[in-house]
């Protein structure tokens, strides 16, 4: 289930919150692809989370599980580091905690959460019954997290907005660039990292009481929820990673906040069920989700034929959400490209810029607008 390398490392590459890259050459060559033997493959980039394993020099001895790599999948191009055999790091300093993430895994690693027993705000989740309605915007891919920002951002500057990082993909918050560009720019507050991820500001149990933590710990304005990187989906109908979004969308709903739906939408996918509104959100939101969402709808006042299209087959699917009892809210998307493009981190999904597929950013900007106007309601 696991292919494992042992490397040396060449060359550092980059560092972040919590996550080193490197350049590291291999001492046995990539597993054969279809039969095809891989030994000019020696050289290959990998990626230490350094509160798990420790961060890796120069000439470091490291371990590696290189299966995704070797797939080409999920990883981002990258090997893990799993150890560093011979610098082990030191042993945490003595401290209050006993939240275990990532649970059972050689890689699990102990927190202090929110609502932790020992936690200093205990008491507070504890005697907390709802989140008042604060916007919640809920998107199915990691990729719609600077965008929303970005909506957010254009019509209220100054709010303060916490990301809650779930557990359906990638389970370190560091592996994400995006967050760490967001918060190097001041334009997100707060992360917390509920189930199983972990990295976060704030560590939660589960959604519920990463949303009272968001509120009430960190008093965010607007609440944005989505897993983290590594979308997964095997083209059934419930079986991708994103069908989550229903359940983050009542969970908001349960305690008091006002659950905003972002659109998954595409103009370019080569798949025909995710081009116009993904299947992921006529399902996630048609069917999991209870009635009574809010679902913004982008709307563009540009004659830009470009657009045409998308508008049709959006047109021909918003049907089924508003018969599953949600509330269509058409946004108007005027100065959102503007805002979009003055993010100062990357936009893209699935491989796909702003340029290359403009309707996935503008829907999930829209949610972020959608939202400011519901702050303080």
């Amino acid at each position: 289930m696991i292919h494992w390398r042992r490397a040396t490392v060449r060359a550092v590459l980059s560092d972040r919150p919590g996550a080193r890259e490197v350049r590291v050459e291999l001492h046995s060559p990539l597993p054969a692809v279809d039969g095809t033997p891989r030994d000019g493959d020696l050289t290959v980039r990998a990626l230490a989370y350094t509160d798990l394993v420790g961060t890796p020099e120069v000439d470091d001895a490291v371990l590696l599980n290189v299966s995704a790599l070797a797939r080409r999948l999920g990883t981002g191009g990258f090997a893990l580091v799993t150890a560093l055999p011979d610098r082990l790091p030191a042993d945490p300093p003595p401290g209050p905690g006993h939240l275990v993430k990532d649970r059972y895994s050689p890689l699990q690693t102990m927190v202090l959460g929110v609502d932790d027993q020992e936690s200093p705000h205990h008491d507070v989740l504890a005697s907390a019954s709802g989140i008042e309605h604060t916007p919640v915007v809920v998107a199915d891919l990691h990729s719609a997290l600077p965008a929303i920002i970005a909506g957010v951002r254009a019509d209220a500057p100054d709010a303060r907005i916490a990301y809650v990082m779930t557990d359906g993909a990638a389970l370190p918050l560091s592996f994400s660039q995006a967050v760490a560009g967001l918060r190097e720019a001041d334009l997100l507050h707060t992360t917390v990292t509920v189930g199983q991820a972990h990295g976060g500001d704030l560590e939660a149990v589960t959604v519920h009481t990463g949303l009272l933590a968001a509120v009430h710990v960190a008093d965010a304005d607007v609440v944005i929820v989505s897993q983290g990187p590594g979308n997964l989906g095997t083209g059934t109908p419930y079986g991708f990673s994103g069908l989550v979004v229903g359940d983050h969308l009542n969970a908001a709903a349960l305690l008091g906040g006002t659950p905003i739906a972002a659109l998954r939408m595409s103009q370019a996918d080569a798949r025909e069920r995710h081009l116009g509104i993904s299947h992921h959100t006529l399902t996630a939101v048609g069917r999991v989700a209870r009635p009574g969402c809010l679902v913004p709808v982008p709307r563009s006042s540009s004659q830009d034929a470009a657009e045409a299209p998308v508008t049709v087959a959006m047109d021909a699917q918003l049907p089924q959400l508003e018969t599953a009892g949600h509330t269509l809210v058409d946004v108007p998307t005027d100065g959102l490209r503007a805002a979009l493009e003055d993010s100062p981190v990357r936009l893209s999904t699935m491989g796909r810029g702003l340029d290359e597929d403009p309707i996935a950013f503008l829907a999930a900007a829209a949610a972020g607008r959608c939202a400011a106007a519901r702050i303080g309601r």
